[in-house]
């Protein structure tokens, strides 16, 4: 009986992931003024979502993008730049909230990764071609 319990309390909990609070005020509703929109809909675009890691806060229906939604859109509607909006959620949850993150000895790797891999596999193709012509 006991592992019956245990085992509902294991599968109920992505089903009490999300709180019940009602959604950010403008995380799912559009600013009137449609520039507005525009610069907040572009910057929501190039933010990750922090819980789904793998989505735009305008992709993601996590609760937390929506938060972040409203915020942006809030801001932007009171007037600050798109780049102050940035910085600032940067500065709170750090480079990887950025889907371009600067180059910094953090975010080397990021970078240079892709390129070694690059020229690694040219390097392999280009034995490999060797040894054929040989053979």
């Amino acid at each position: 009986m006991r592992w019956l319990a245990l085992w509902l309390l294991v599968l109920a909990g992505p089903a009490l992931a999300d709180s019940k609070q009602p959604p950010a005020p403008l995380a799912n509703v559009q600013l009137k003024d449609p520039a507005q929109e525009a610069k907040a809909q572009a910057l929501m675009l190039t933010l990750r979502c922090v819980v789904c890691q793998g989505q735009s806060i305008a992709d993601s229906n996590a609760e937390m993008a929506g938060d972040m939604r409203s915020l942006v859109r809030t801001r932007i509607a009171a007037g600050e730049s798109p780049e102050t909006i940035r910085a600032w959620l940067v500065a709170r949850y750090g480079d990887y909230v950025s889907y371009d993150p600067p180059l910094s000895a953090v975010t080397a790797p990021l970078w240079i990764t892709p390129l070694v891999l690059l020229a690694l596999g040219a390097w392999l193709a280009r034995a490999s071609f060797k040894k054929r012509r040989r053979v």
